[in-house]
């Protein structure tokens, strides 16, 4: 089929997952002309991280740990004394985008919740984030 769309499929690239209850089945590998495609449980698909249980665990974990370090550098900004108005800006352009990067596609809900968190750049981080600062 790829072949009369003269569509290449590059093996390497291409990954299989099976979701739903057809995972429970033993199903035959997916072969093309040049090989086997590889069977994964989770792979990451523009940013997002889906997995074959339909869960968000892998997706929240990987975002949890590029927002930690993050973290890091703005508390050790904010020891070096750095001005309020600095810090905040640091949260706005490193920090939140990793938090609201695909949320529409993860949660339709949040489309509503972060427009109301607007009131949350304004107020800064230090006042959400007491933990962490």
């Amino acid at each position: 089929m790829s072949q009369t769309n003269k569509m290449i499929i590059n093996q390497n690239k291409t990954k299989e997952m099976i979701l739903g209850s057809l995972a429970k089945q033993p199903i035959p590998c997916l072969t093309i002309q040049s090989g086997v495609i590889e069977r994964v449980d989770a792979f990451k698909l523009l940013g997002v991280t889906v997995s074959s249980d339909l869960s968000w665990e892998a997706h929240v974990n990987t975002i949890c740990a590029r927002v930690a370090s993050r973290l890091y550098y703005l508390k050790q900004l904010k020891r070096t004394g750095l001005p309020a108005a600095d810090l905040l800006y640091f949260y706005l352009t490193v920090i939140r985008p990793v938090l609201e990067y695909g949320c529409a596609v993860w949660h339709h809900g949040l489309t509503c919740t972060v427009t109301r968190t607007g009131v949350f750049a304004e107020e800064g981080p230090e006042n959400h984030l007491p933990n962490c600062m």
